[in-house]
């Protein structure tokens, strides 16, 4: 007689499930399948989805890079606008894919959003005024200003929350925007021409009109100086150490630096040729003979 088939325990343990759980189990199996379908499917539309946002941004900032038509300061905010744009269309495709309804998606993130503003209201006013200050144009990339009271530097920069300033020892300093809206706006490089003002002492005992006409004569010399307005070189102030007289003329903005230096070493060269004197700070002292008083009598 044949030995009896061992049954293993596994299938001893499957024969006492109960029948709800049997008759759950494709079920189950059918939801666990198209989960990880979904699961996949939404990895590979995030991935999809990032590898365009950045690729179209990079070919975005190429052809602006190549374009003279649009501005330089709006160039950077299309960037990165429209990367925002292809992720924020990835993440609803992503979550559209888990069978979640957009319009919930989208109400959702309207109420976050306003939970959000009132709790970050100094950051969106830096959004507030980045906008305004895309939209006035108070200065552009590659402008020299001053903002936020005394913090100057070259526009490298402007985004949504600050502006980004290099200055002349190239230091990085990123000015919130709502500060530099608020504020005065000094820009040295918006207008074509720029003016001059050298202030020059000379000794009293010096011929003024003489000094005077050296002035005029570096700056009438200089093919740089533009002609109109004409320069001039008025004597500024009667000092306590010198008599005051401004060098002053009107040079292209982009040359203002190259001329200023030139012009301070031509004139000390040429009033040191003529014999002028330009005089250290100085003070006159005079001593008084002490009245003495006669001692009291006793």
């Amino acid at each position: 007689m044949a030995d009896p088939i061992a049954v293993p325990a596994a299938l001893v343990e499957a024969a006492t499930v109960p029948g709800a759980i049997k008759a759950a189990l494709p079920a189950l199996t059918v939801a666990l399948f198209n989960g990880a379908i979904n699961v996949l499917l939404a990895v590979l539309i995030l991935a999809v989805g990032w590898t365009i946002a950045h690729w179209l941004s990079g070919w975005l900032r190429k052809v602006l890079v190549r374009s003279h038509h649009i501005d330089e300061t709006i160039k950077p905010l299309l960037v990165k606008s429209v990367n925002y744009v292809v992720l924020a269309i990835t993440l609803v495709a992503v979550l559209s894919q888990f069978g979640v309804q957009t319009t919930s998606v989208i109400a959702l993130l309207g109420a976050a959003g306003l939970a959000i503003g009132l709790a970050l209201q100094g950051a969106l006013s830096n959004v507030a005024s980045g906008v305004m200050l895309l939209v006035l144009r108070p200065f552009r990339v590659g402008d020299y200003v001053v903002v936020a009271g005394n913090t100057g530097g070259t526009v490298r920069e402007i985004g949504l929350f600050n502006t980004v300033l290099i200055t002349p020892d190239m230091v990085y300093i990123a000015v919130p925007n709502s500060q530099i809206f608020g504020g005065a706006i000094t820009n040295y490089t918006r207008e074509e021409t720029r003016r001059i003002n050298i202030v020059v002492g000379i000794d009293y005992e010096d011929d003024i009109d003489k000094a005077q006409a050296i002035l005029l004569d570096i700056m009438d010399s200089d093919e740089r100086v533009l002609k109109v307005p004409a320069p001039v070189a008025p004597v500024n102030e009667l000092a306590s150490s010198s008599v005051n007289l401004i060098a002053r003329c009107f040079v292209p903005n982009t040359l203002y630096w190259d001329i200023f230096f030139d012009m301070q070493k031509a004139i000390k060269m040429r009033f040191d040729e003529a014999g002028i004197t330009i005089p250290f700070p100085q003070q006159t002292g005079s001593i008084r003979p002490l009245k003495l008083s006669a001692p009291p009598r006793t």
